[in-house]
């Protein structure tokens, strides 16, 4: 059979796995599993995989990644700190437009399933007297919760990603940074200038002691992510290797700031058997692929395509992006195909990247958007109409600078 009627194949059972709540790691498996049965059925591809994903650093380095992200959002939830960030924002633009669309992109910072749940009542409470739609407010929560896509080193997608594709968060985290502020852009183009009321929102006076409490709150968290990508560049440390030392030297410093958490609540929290199920689930499909020779077919199957590379590679994050609604969908069945065209090309891996987010980011299979649209009880269409030309500008964007600038 065709390897892309195969590839077709395994994509729609993931979806419709996805569809009745399986969660995505043993979804993409099921997809792995059915590649296995029609190409090469032997126990030697199965032992053959899961030897190359335990003996490789990158499954542990990925694995302990996400673990320590989901040690320090802890630390800045239970400190307090994620709140008083808020407050402090809040307090300190007079301008609606501004918090509406900062707080959601601060919070997105750090990244949780669903976390555009978090950020809704924020954005619904800052618009509160004011005359914006329902569909507005819920278009403007969802687009820029995602708006650090592509600059944040602790997004479960980038990590993943980058491990994938045996190339530096932090290189790929400079790479695309601009995108970040493309992202900022396009929705406020499309979003909050056309944004038609009378500014009702005064400047808080503050006393000099809460103006203190407000930047320690915003600068503990930020901090850790920049001093993350630092120690990453600097040093060329990996990602489990830098956000560990962060995590690790947090501890002090919110003791020492009278906001300390519990180390059994940090280390012990944030372990999750799912996380580690699905990311072990992803790895192994990949795997997959290459034991199967599933990658090398479709590596071949490109290279004598007249299409250029970037194009298929776009089309297919693209599509994927849609049909699974996660970073983690399109990284995992993309990024192999990237590390074998182009080992370690920043270039393609960051087309990979935006098409996919930006297929994410149209599709109804998006958590997010599906909790953000319950929230502000908004028509879909609407909701998705600025969205998609929002999402259309980055893409229009990013495609003629790598055009220009291809290597």
């Amino acid at each position: 059979m065709n390897v892309f009627l195969l590839i077709a194949a395994a994509i729609v059972l993931i979806v419709v796995l996805l569809r009745f709540k399986c969660p995505i790691g043993p979804a993409i498996l099921s997809g792995g599993a059915l590649l296995w049965v029609f190409v090469d059925p032997s126990l030697r591809a199965l032992t053959e995989a899961g030897t190359s994903m335990f003996s490789m650093s990158r499954t542990y380095d990925l694995i302990f990644a996400l673990y320590f992200v989901m040690c320090l959002e802890i630390q800045l939830r239970k400190s307090g700190t994620l709140r008083g960030m808020v407050e402090a924002l809040n307090r300190f633009f007079s301008s609606t437009k501004v918090v509406i669309a900062s707080m959601p992109a601060f919070l997105g910072l750090l990244p949780s399933v669903g976390g555009a749940r978090f950020s809704a009542p924020i954005v619904d409470t800052a618009c509160q007297g004011m005359t914006i739609s329902r569909e507005s407010k819920a278009a403007i929560n969802f687009w820029f919760r995602h708006v650090c896509e592509f600059a944040s080193p602790i997004i479960p997608g980038m990590i993943l990603g980058c491990a994938i594709a045996h190339i530096s968060v932090a290189d790929l985290v400079v790479h695309l940074f601009w995108m970040s502020i493309v992202a900022f852009a396009a929705g406020w183009l499309v979003m909050i200038r056309p944004l038609k009321f009378e500014e009702k929102r005064a400047k808080a006076e503050t006393t000099p002691e809460e103006r203190r409490q407000d930047m320690i709150n915003v600068a503990l968290a930020i901090a850790p992510v920049l001093v993350s990508v630092f120690l990453m560049m600097a040093f060329n440390l990996s990602a489990a290797i830098a956000m560990g030392a962060v995590v690790v030297a947090l501890i002090p410093v919110l003791a020492m700031m009278k906001r300390g958490v519990s180390i059994k609540d940090v280390f012990v929290g944030a372990f999750d058997w799912r996380l580690i199920l699905n990311i072990g689930c992803i790895l192994y499909f990949i795997q997959l692929l290459d034991s199967t020779g599933i990658l090398h077919q479709i590596i071949t199957a490109f290279e004598g395509t007249t299409l250029p590379v970037p194009v298929i590679i776009a089309a297919t994050s693209f599509v994927i992006g849609i049909l699974t609604g996660m970073s983690q969908g399109h990284v995992a069945i993309v990024m192999p195909i990237v590390a074998g065209l182009m080992p370690g090309s920043l270039e393609l891996a960051g087309v990979a990247m935006v098409f996919g987010v930006a297929g994410q980011m149209i599709t109804p299979t998006h958590v997010c958007l599906t909790i953000t649209i319950d929230y502000f009880k908004s028509d879909f269409f609407k909701t998705l109409k600025p969205v998609l030309l929002a999402e259309a500008l980055v893409l229009i964007t990013f495609s003629l600078w790598t055009w220009l600038t291809w290597s």
